[in-house]
């Protein structure tokens, strides 16, 4: 029996792969909070950036409940380009874009991104960012993230607790999962079935499973990153020693200035996001500042 049960194909994508980043977290109530929906949802990597409370502490640890081990194997990190290490692809949750002009998408749309969606393709490591509680990422901190995620909310007050915001997170990640796996139904989501359809469950019938099928094409048809087949795509890190070294050009050459370097750089990040370069691509891009580089220094060495 428990040769066929460890047979059984997986039920929705693997959602391990996943980092929760708290930038700066200041109440252990919502870390423990969010330690404990990361456990219901299936998520277990807590990365917290210099975080400005006792994560370990009685409050985190009472709110945690059975979740303490996500809490005690939490990564501790001085930066969010740290948290990001070894990383393919982050998104930034934000309320607001401070005049950072970037399009915010709703969770549904944007989360899909942070799953590997084709089974034959190597898990990726991703990320999820959060601001801390009273002001949320500052433009600074949104520029690590290739996507922007907005919670839709009531222009009432339209403030979430954090704690609020990583669970409905978790929840739409698990739910995009699911449409990832072939063995996986939405008769197992009866939330979901009774938000859409205004029923307790759906039924087993011709039309239910018209909807079931139209429901699960809709998720299914959200903008998924796809991989390049002969390249890995380039990580984090790698891409953020691009910018570094193209920033330094820029400046070098007087295409950027010093006070206006921060607003055009962002520019070019979301362009470079869009592309979703390979590994083998940002070395060729570094390839040509270097020969720029060297091009410039031989020209003032041919001057003097």
């Amino acid at each position: 029996m428990s040769e066929v049960l460890s047979k059984q194909p997986p039920t929705q994508a693997d959602l391990t792969q996943i980092r929760i980043v708290l930038v700066a977290p200041a109440g252990p109530l919502n870390v423990g909070s969010v330690a404990r929906v990361m456990k219901n949802f299936g998520l277990s990597q807590l990365y917290l950036v210099d975080p400005q409370c006792d994560y370990l502490g009685a409050e985190a640890l009472q709110m945690a409940v059975h979740a303490d081990d996500v809490l005690k194997t939490a990564q501790i990190v001085p930066t969010i380009p740290k948290a990001l290490a070894g990383c393919e692809y982050a998104i930034a949750t934000t309320a607001r874009t401070r005049g950072f002009n970037v399009p915010l998408d709703p969770p549904e749309t944007a989360l899909p991104n942070l799953l590997t969606s084709n089974p034959q393709q190597p898990i990726r490591q991703t990320a999820l960012l959060f601001g801390p509680e009273d002001r949320g990422l500052s433009n600074q901190e949104l520029i690590y993230a290739q996507q922007f995620l907005k919670i839709p909310t009531s222009d009432a007050y339209s403030a979430l607790n954090l704690a609020q915001a990583v669970t409905i997170c978790c929840y739409e990640l698990s739910r995009v999962a699911r449409t990832f796996c072939p063995n996986s139904t939405l008769s197992s989501y009866p939330i979901e079935s009774s938000l859409e359809n205004k029923t307790p469950a759906l039924q087993n019938t011709p039309s239910s499973a018209k909807q079931s099928e139209s429901s699960l094409s809709s998720t299914a048809n959200a903008p998924i990153i796809k991989e390049h087949e002969d390249q890995p795509r380039a990580n984090l890190e790698e891409i953020e020693r691009y910018y570094e070294h193209l920033e330094s050009l820029l400046l070098q050459v007087g295409y950027l200035l010093p006070h206006t370097s921060a607003s055009r750089m962002r520019k070019i990040r979301q362009l470079l996001h869009r592309a979703s370069p390979t590994s083998h691509e940002v070395a060729l891009l570094r390839g040509m500042i270097r020969q720029i580089e060297w091009a410039l220094s031989h020209s003032k060495q041919r001057q003097t």
